[in-house]
């Protein structure tokens, strides 16, 4: 019974997720040259979307790990998305510059906490990471820093 219970709370948060692509590939941040940036663009591909925030000592953390990561898997079309849950786009640029983040950085501004809600995050907290298949599937949802490893497995699962 436990197990069957358990089966039904998964694929009952595996659907609610695959709704919150709908919205995340619904919305419009914007870019770090503060113009307007429609997340439909990615909608396709596989991604590693990251929200963090430069107060975040765990995002910090994760950022090379996230670097190294595009850098590995860009030839096979995977993109890593980094939402900031910012509204400025100067602090945040300079700290992307500083941290040398080579991927897209978007900011969430008041839309990111209704984004990482959609996407299976009630609590909120950050980092929180989803990995999205080219069907727009979600096939991987962590909140917390993730290792080298765990990263290279969501990536490995949004490329299938």
């Amino acid at each position: 019974m436990r197990r069957l219970l358990a089966l039904a709370a998964l694929l009952w948060a595996c659907a609610a997720q695959a709704d919150g692509t709908r919205e995340l590939f619904a919305a419009t941040l914007t870019g770090l040259d503060d113009k307007p940036a429609a997340l439909a663009k990615w909608q396709g591909k596989p991604l590693i979307v990251n929200f963090w925030a430069r107060w975040c000592g765990p995002c910090r953390t994760e950022i090379p790990a996230l670097v190294e990561l595009r850098q590995r898997n860009l030839a096979k079309g995977m993109e890593v998305l980094g939402i900031a849950i910012e509204d400025k786009a100067e602090p945040v640029r300079d700290f992307a510059k500083a941290y040398e983040m080579d991927y897209p950085v978007l900011l969430a501004r008041d839309k990111g906490f209704a984004l990482m809600k959609a996407l299976g995050n009630e609590k909120l907290g950050l980092p929180f990471t989803v990995a999205i298949d080219r069907s727009g599937k979600v096939v991987m949802v962590r909140m917390g820093a993730m290792t080298h490893d765990e990263l290279a497995a969501a990536a490995t699962a949004a490329l299938k």
